[in-house]
């Protein structure tokens, strides 16, 4: 508490943590105490976590064989759980609960900052309808979620060696974490070659990270384990390796407008600029993502923004929905700084996966924290921690929007 004293009155930091106490047993007492049956992808998750229940450290062969298509830490840790203590399902359940407590009160309370903006940006990340049922579920995206937070908590106190370590760990978890330390190290560079290139040890960290993904390649020689491409449906673009779809990246620029962009809108009062819907660079915005639009039509994906075709009377509607969201995104994010590459990156990495809207939900974590210390629209560089950056911070005018004072 002595710390939440410096950034918020006592009382008032107590009272928030009363609600996210309140809003995490209910959750836990409305889903059974996590008890509840297996459900969907749990089932051959738990399945491919029991084969990792059998020792402490998994051999070579149950790297390469497991029922599953993302890469195994979170099974290994759900299945070192079950060889501990024996609770089954619910001790998985529960780690997911807590560690997505962990990441919304690291949100709420960025350390130093004397800002409110954690509270608001904590309710854009918890109105994510899938925030909270990943975290009561055995699935794995929110370990692999969480390693990505702490790969940037950590970037930003310049802890890079550890902050490497995080995103291999997040790339051990699901392969597409590979888009974050990518995006850094794109970051790292560009800023590197804008300053006259001066090299930084620092630079080399998000570079490791990232080719630890070539590990996985060779251990399972291909993009995930034989035996759970032969078993499990595996979406047409990544079964061929130079297969690639835009559907799937246009189909997450327009998951992030609707989940991030507007919501950020809503909560941070943006003022809202007719003028600048005629600058140059969004009509050119608007030009090039037109005839992605019709040539690669986001009309088939998994989630719940596509349900929006059963309330809309033709596909030509519900495209121009998602043209729309997708354009206030590119909108959003027109600013060559971190948060532009983190989009750029992710959007690239879609081009071989099949498009869920559950798939934002670490560049959301990721956005929502660096909009509570204040540092979303910031050209930061290095040091200190993540209140000193948003000292030096200098926001930028992002086109359509901008920021009310």
């Amino acid at each position: 508490m002595n710390v939440l004293k410096g950034i918020l009155p006592p009382k008032f930091s107590g009272l928030i943590f009363l609600g996210l106490f309140i809003i995490y047993s209910a959750l836990f007492l409305f889903y059974d105490q996590l008890r509840f049956p297996l459900i969907w992808d749990e089932k051959h998750f738990w399945e491919a976590s029991l084969l990792f229940s059998q020792s402490l450290v998994p051999d070579l062969n149950q790297l390469r064989n497991y029922g599953a298509l993302n890469t195994p830490l979170p099974f290994i840790v759900f299945g070192v759980l079950e060889y501990l203590f024996g609770n089954g399902i619910f001790t998985g359940r529960l780690l997911n609960l807590i560690l997505s407590l962990v990441m919304v009160c690291l949100i709420v309370f960025p350390l130093a900052q004397k800002s409110k903006n954690g509270i608001l940006a904590a309710c854009g990340l918890l109105i994510f309808p899938y925030y909270l049922w990943l975290s009561t579920h055995l699935y794995t995206d929110i370990i692999a979620t969480f390693f990505v937070f702490l790969g940037f908590w950590l970037y930003l106190r310049n802890q890079h060696l550890w902050s490497s370590v995080s995103f291999i760990l997040a790339i051990a978890s699901r392969q597409y974490m590979l888009a974050f330390p990518v995006a850094l190290a794109a970051y790292e560079l560009m800023s590197s070659l804008k300053a006259g290139f001066q090299f930084r040890p620092r630079q080399l960290a998000p570079i490791a990270a990232a080719a630890t993904i070539l590990g996985w390649l060779w251990l399972f020689k291909g993009l995930a384990p034989e035996a759970a491409i032969a078993t499990q449906s595996t979406p047409s673009v990544q079964q061929a390796t130079w297969s690639f779809s835009l559907s799937p990246s246009l189909y997450f620029l327009s998951c992030i407008g609707l989940y991030f962009v507007i919501p950020e809108w809503i909560l941070f009062s943006r003022s809202f600029s007719f003028k600048q819907i005629l600058s140059f660079r969004n009509v050119a915005l608007m030009l090039g993502l037109l005839p992605a639009f019709v040539f690669f039509p986001p009309l088939e994906a998994h989630g719940l923004l596509i349900k929006i075709e059963n309330f809309l009377p033709a596909p030509s509607v519900v495209l121009a929905v998602f043209y729309v969201l997708a354009f206030l995104t590119c909108v959003r994010f027109s600013r060559a700084n971190l948060a532009f590459w983190l989009l750029f990156v992710n959007c690239g990495l879609m081009l071989k996966a099949y498009p869920w809207d559950k798939y934002t939900l670490p560049l959301l974590v990721v956005f929502w924290y660096f909009k509570s210390t204040n540092i979303l629209d910031s050209r930061f560089q290095g040091a200190g921690n993540d209140s000193q950056k948003a000292k030096t911070a200098t926001p930028e005018d992002s086109g359509l929007f901008r920021q009310s004072l």
